[in-house]
């Protein structure tokens, strides 16, 4: 993985880009753009960022285009309408969710480009095709009708369906969930009966297997939506490309507390992998929370668990494309940055404000990461 890091004085924006290349093949980027001035409306502040995105894309990407952006907001109720209006016709899939940017700004983007893929958008899904694999990105997903328990299981079982228009499963195909949960020490109970149950009924049990995902506090703009959902599926691969990582040193199943999702998953290749690892806190193998209080140490214990899955996959933290860092407490956002900084100094990475599933869980993060390999059974990327 190559890393490099650019500001634009006249967007007043810092990206932070993670490149991985193989001759020819497909390229992938991925971008964190954050800006650097803070005492600007959130009109001046979304043009800024975006104006920085696609001055980027144009100048120093020109041949790849974007796949996947998430926007974080900072107060999404009185922030959606205008940034809808700047989306539209926007080529690529969108995600937007109520997560403070914890360096004082109002909105951050996190992006994900790739080379020589051909796209295609549907009013109910966008797709990037290559090679035989077909990348389905379905995103801010929600209901306003009943409590958490309801909105997951209706917003589930849509999404079922909405797999079945591509002739694709939610066992098979599904890689990568996102669950966004307002008031999250409340709700969180409901999200994960109902996820729980739809799962079992789609063929996902501990038997099986289930999916990487992240169940983290976020909302949508309305506040009755509970929950808010992004998806990743993948239609092409074999199910022998697919493993599910476990890393049982560190981690005992999830499903022996309770919840249903899988601590990562690779994706394997002809050329690389895709190493994507779910949200992960400072837990041991019996389930429980590690050093209580103490954000330095939970945050040690937090990157020794995502490195002992990384290593499961054959990656390390090296290979990380991207790392989305979540605080529950905006006071430890000082301490926090100056840890991230010191055992990631070059990876891209963005701290949003966002209470995880546990309230003595102070800290979570997520990444994605990317490896060479050469797997002649399986079509390239």
């Amino acid at each position: 993985m190559k890393y490099t890091h650019f500001i634009s004085d006249f967007y007043n924006v810092e990206a932070q880009v993670s490149r991985f290349a193989i001759n020819e093949k497909p390229t992938e980027y991925h971008v964190m753009f954050q800006l650097t001035r803070r005492n600007m409306s959130f009109a001046e502040q979304l043009n800024h960022i975006q104006g920085a995105f696609k001055e980027f894309n144009k100048t120093r990407i020109p041949s790849a285009n974007a796949v996947f952006v998430r926007y974080f907001l900072s107060d999404s109720a009185n922030q959606i309408d205008l940034l809808q209006k700047t989306l539209n016709n926007t080529p690529c899939a969108v995600s937007i969710v109520e997560q403070a940017p914890l360096n004082g700004t109002k909105v951050a983007l996190w992006c994900v480009f790739q080379s020589d893929l051909e796209l295609e958008s549907s009013p109910d899904a966008f797709i990037a095709k290559h090679n035989g694999y077909s990348h389905i990105w379905n995103t801010y997903l929600h209901s306003a009708q009943g409590d958490s328990e309801e909105q997951t299981r209706k917003l589930l079982t849509d999404y079922v369906e909405l797999l079945r228009k591509h002739n694709i499963t939610l066992a098979d195909n599904c890689l990568r969930t996102w669950f966004y949960v307002q008031n999250i020490d409340v709700n969180y109970n409901g999200l994960v009966k109902a996820r729980r149950e739809v799962f079992a009924a789609e063929g996902l049990t501990d038997a099986s297997h289930f999916v990487a995902s992240t169940g983290i506090g976020g909302r949508q703009a309305d506040s009755k939506c509970s929950v808010l959902l992004d998806a990743y599926a993948l239609k092409g691969a074999k199910p022998e490309q697919i493993q599910y990582l476990k890393a049982q040193s560190n981690f005992n199943r999830t499903s022996e507390y309770g919840v249903t999702f899988e601590r990562g998953t690779a994706v394997h290749y002809g050329d690389r992998a895709h190493v994507l690892i779910s949200g992960t806190a400072s837990i041991d193998n019996k389930g429980n929370v590690v050093c209580p209080g103490e954000v330095n140490r939970q945050a040690d214990r937090m990157l020794e668990n995502v490195e002992a899955l990384l290593a499961e996959a054959k990656a390390t933290v090296s290979d990380i494309a991207s790392v989305i860092i979540y605080l529950r407490d905006f006071a430890d956002y000082t301490t926090v940055k100056a840890w991230a900084d010191y055992r990631l100094p070059d990876v891209p990475k963005t701290f949003v404000l966002a209470k995880v599933c546990r309230p003595n869980w102070l800290i979570e993060m997520e990444c994605e990461a990317i490896i060479e390999e050469q797997n002649p059974e399986f079509a390239e990327f």
